[in-house]
């Protein structure tokens, strides 16, 4: 009984693992990205009706935080960060380029 608890533990860790299929529109072209967003112009319904819904996350404060990949290419991606402030607009972007392999 315990070697079976501990194996479904060890699975259940496992899987947490794996990777997931990115959601639409988290993958966009970088070129895009900075053409399209302009801080202190650019609101968020804009960049969800362009680009889609991506991974985010929203703060106390009422800002949120979205994150979309560009492609790097041999798997890799760069991260292009965008900071929408409580009144959704963007305040500020980031572009983190794709590790090293």
């Amino acid at each position: 009984m315990k070697r079976t608890a501990l194996s479904f533990c060890a699975l259940l860790l496992l899987a947490g693992c794996a990777s997931t299929s990115a959601p639409p529109g988290t993958q966009v072209a970088a070129e895009r990205l900075q053409q399209a967003v302009v801080p202190g112009t650019t609101t968020k319904a804009q960049l969800l009706a362009a680009f889609g819904p991506t991974k985010s996350v929203v703060f106390d404060s009422g800002y949120e935080t979205w994150v979309y990949q560009s492609p790097a290419g041999g798997g890799r991606f760069a991260e292009f960060v965008v900071l929408i402030n409580p009144a959704g607009i963007v305040t500020k972007t980031r572009t983190r380029e794709a590790d090293q392999p």
